[in-house]
C-alpha cells in the first residue's frame, strides 16, 4: 500500500475523472465534495489517506447536516466519497474502504414538476414579444432537449425538420425532430438574430454565446412574469416527456429523442402519466 496525502490524492482524483471523460459538472461536483471532506479532515489534523476512519466520514456528514444540508445532498456527498475511494483502491493507496460502512441518509425523490397546459401557454404568452426567448422556450418545450444542448446549438446544426445535437461528454450524437411550432419560433428568431461571426444559434446582443446560466435566469424571469410558481427550467423537459407519453408515443422513440442512456430513465415518467393512450402515436405539439 502506498502512502499519500489527502490533498495530493484529491488532485490526482480530479485528473482521473478528466481522463475518464466525466462531464464537467460531475468533475466540479466531485471535486468540491472531496475538497470539503479534506478541509474537515484538516480540522481533525489528519493529513494522510490511511488515517481516515468510518467515524471521521460520519462526523463530516453530521457537521454538514448541522449546517442545513439536506439528506439528498448528504447522500450525494457520500457517493462522491465512495467514488473517491474506488479511485484510491485502484491506485493502491488503500486496501479498505471506510465509506462503505457509512449508511446513506434516507430521503425520497421529489416528483417531476409537469406544467399544466394553462401554465405553458401563459409562459409562451409572456415571452411572445421576445423572439430569442420565445424560441428558447419553444425549443425546450417542443423538443425536450437539455438546456446545455440548446446553449451549444450551432447554425449548421439546424436542418430543415431537425436539429443536430452534437456528442457532448458522455452523450452521443442524435437528431431531434422539429415540429411546426418549434420551426416557426426558431425561424422568427434567426431572422432577427444579430449578424455576428459567432456560430452559436443563441447569442447576446453583443454577439457572444448565450450562456446556460443566463438562459436559466431569463427563463426563470418569464416564469415569474407568467405567474408560474415553483417551476424550474428542467420542468420544460419533464413536460415534454409526460405530454408525449400520455399521448401514446413509443417509449423507445422518446428515449432516443431525449438522449437517455437507459430506457428505464424514460419509463419512470409513466408513474406520473394517467390515462395513457396506446403506444402508437407520433410526436405532437404542446
Amino acid at each position: 500500500m502506498k502512502t499519500t496525502k489527502i490533498r495530493d490524492a484529491h488532485k490526482e482524483f480530479i485528473n482521473f475523472l478528466k481522463g475518464k471523460k466525466h462531464s464537467t459538472a460531475t468533475i466540479l461536483a466531485y471535486g468540491k465534495d472531496i475538497d470539503q471532506l479534506a478541509s474537515f479532515l484538516e480540522e481533525l489534523e489528519k493529513q494522510h489517506i490511511h488515517e481516515i476512519s468510518k467515524e471521521n466520514i460520519e462526523a463530516f456528514l453530521g457537521k454538514l447536516s448541522e449546517k442545513g444540508y439536506t439528506p439528498k445532498s448528504l447522500s450525494r456527498k457520500l457517493n462522491s466519497t465512495r467514488t473517491f475511494y474506488r479511485f484510491l483502491k485502484i491506485n493502491e493507496y488503500v486496501t479498505d474502504d471506510p465509506s462503505l460502512l457509512v449508511s446513506h441518509p434516507h430521503y425520497e425523490l421529489a416528483n417531476p414538476r409537469i406544467l399544466k397546459p394553462t401554465e405553458y401557454r401563459a409562459l409562451r404568452d409572456a415571452a411572445r414579444n421576445d423572439a430569442r426567448m420565445y424560441a428558447v422556450i419553444e425549443l425546450l418545450l417542443q423538443t425536450g432537449i437539455r438546456i446545455g444542448e440548446l446553449a451549444d446549438l450551432r447554425i449548421t446544426d439546424v436542418k430543415n425538420d431537425n436539429i443536430l445535437i452534437r456528442p457532448h461528454e458522455k452523450h452521443i450524437e442524435r437528431l431531434v425532430p422539429l415540429n411546426k411550432s418549434a420551426k416557426e419560433a426558431l425561424t422568427r428568431y434567426l431572422q432577427a438574430r444579430p449578424k455576428v461571426q459567432d456560430d452559436h444559434v443563441f447569442v447576446t446582443k453583443s454577439g457572444k454565446p448565450f450562456l446556460v446560466r443566463n438562459i436559466r435566469t431569463a427563463i426563470e424571469r418569464y416564469f415569474r412574469i407568467a405567474g408560474i410558481e415553483n417551476a424550474k427550467v428542467n420542468d420544460l423537459r419533464h413536460t415534454f416527456v409526460a405530454h408525449h407519453l400520455k399521448h401514446g408515443v413509443s417509449l423507445v422513440l422518446l428515449s432516443k429523442i431525449l438522449g437517455h442512456k437507459r430506457l428505464s430513465t424514460t419509463e419512470r415518467y409513466l408513474n406520473f402519466v394517467q390515462n395513457r393512450a396506446k403506444d402508437t402515436a407520433t410526436l405532437s405539439e404542446l
